[in-house]
């Protein structure tokens, strides 16, 4: 949704990781394929804006849908907590988008040849699936 409460006219937009909650699913500078008003299921990784700023977009794992919203984690265990051990659940109109896919940016200065390009590829582009194993692993404790 947009800041005026209405649904964007294109689905798809790009975002960029920053910051290292996320590893080693997303890595810092990453950038997002993100598709705004699909459906959500636990597992998804998704752009959402923060509870308590809501100026500020954080990507996040989907747990579970709660009874007042869903239950976000980071993937990266060694991270500053930025979740909802420390906000709680996130009401559901936060949530914007599922991720569907990342890409890592060409390092500046690096060699642009058809080789090198293709090599980029395939390591750098990558679907983003969910992770159902994650969401029962946490339910189970």
């Amino acid at each position: 949704m947009t800041d005026q409460g209405r649904e964007p006219r294109v689905p798809l937009g790009i975002a960029e990781v920053t910051g290292t909650s996320m590893v080693p699913t997303l890595l810092h500078g990453d950038q997002l394929l993100v598709h705004y008003g699909t459906e959500l299921r636990a597992g998804d990784i998704a752009v959402l804006r923060h509870p308590l700023q809501q100026d500020l977009l954080i990507v996040k794992r989907l747990i579970e849908l709660r009874e007042g919203g869903w239950w976000v984690l980071g993937d990266n265990p060694d991270d500053e907590v930025v979740d909802s051990r420390a906000f709680g659940t996130v009401p559901c109109e936060l949530v914007l988008g599922r991720v569907r896919g990342r890409y890592r940016p060409l390092t500046p200065g690096r060699q642009r040849s058809l080789g090198v390009l293709l090599s980029w590829a395939v390591s750098a582009v990558r679907p983003v699936f969910a992770d159902r194993s994650v969401s029962r692993r946490l339910r189970a404790r």
